[in-house]
């Protein structure tokens, strides 16, 4: 079974087709979301706090990534594999190849995910130029929780929204063959997914994105503590997983899921 490519995803984009993304981390769930039709599957560091109950993604290691991303590779053959790339994994280009390299080869993924801005463009440069597929990461970066000072919406004045625009623009002529847009405001987004010819994923992020994507967890509302105001508890909805993971796809497809009460 031939997996969707990024061929498929950029046609999408252009026709206007909404692109269901869902994170998972071992093989059962990785198969659900393929029987619900998910396109693409994002093993996130977020598993650091869904999975092993860290307090950060900051714990993850590149290790515990190849194990995850392995185990949903085996779960599925359609969706598309996107890994995250860890907590100072990437800190300098030899370093960000190294790591590439072992979550394609060791763990099957198709795509490597980095969090940063501008200052992250060389490596997007050097890791697409050896045939690694990036996908970026901008507004809320939760490896840089600390910096930011929590996990709060990022691009609201002026200055900020500029910024993230220049860093979007910046990244996709480094090379970047998709961005995660997370915790911005749903104006600046629709902004950027305009500007941009490769496919734009919101979290957090309005309507007018190429695709949606949410961790697993909170939209099973399964993650402890208090669910973040842009994810919906589906399977509070539908009853089952099943039907849960259909109701996400069939709502971001159609364009009811995120309603103007998820965004900011």
């Amino acid at each position: 079974m031939i997996r969707l490519s990024l061929t498929a995803l950029r046609k999408m984009k252009k026709a206007q087709e909404k692109i269901a993304v869902l994170t998972a981390y071992d093989a059962s769930f990785s198969h659900a979301l393929e029987q619900a039709g998910v396109e693409v599957i994002l093993v996130g560091d977020s598993l650091g706090m869904v999975i092993q109950g860290q307090e950060s993604t900051l714990p993850v290691t590149v290790d515990d990534m190849i194990y995850h991303t392995a185990n949903v590779v085996r779960g599925s053959d359609k969706p598309f594999v996107i890994a995250d790339m860890p907590f100072m994994s990437f800190a300098n280009s030899d370093q960000a190849i190294a790591n590439a390299a072992r979550l394609m080869a060791e763990g099957g993924a198709q795509m490597v995910k980095l969090e940063g801005g501008a200052v992250i463009a060389d490596t997007v440069e050097q890791l697409t130029a050896r045939g690694i597929p990036v996908c970026a990461h901008l507004g809320l970066l939760p490896q840089s929780v600390h910096r930011l000072g929590g996990y709060i919406v990022q691009g609201r004045e002026q200055q900020a929204a500029e910024e993230l625009l220049v860093d979007a623009r910046k990244l996709e002529q480094a090379g970047a063959d998709m961005l995660v847009l997370e915790c911005v405001p749903a104006t600046l987004a629709a902004k950027v997914t305009d500007d941009l010819s490769i496919p734009v994923i919101g979290i957090g992020a309005g309507q007018d994105c190429d695709g949606q994507v949410l961790v697993l967890y909170d939209m099973l509302g399964l993650t402890p503590g208090k669910r973040p105001r842009f994810s919906h508890d589906f399977l509070a909805d539908t009853g089952s997983i099943q039907a849960a993971l259909s109701q996400y796809v069939e709502d971001v497809k159609s364009g009811r899921f995120p309603t103007v009460d998820q965004q900011f």
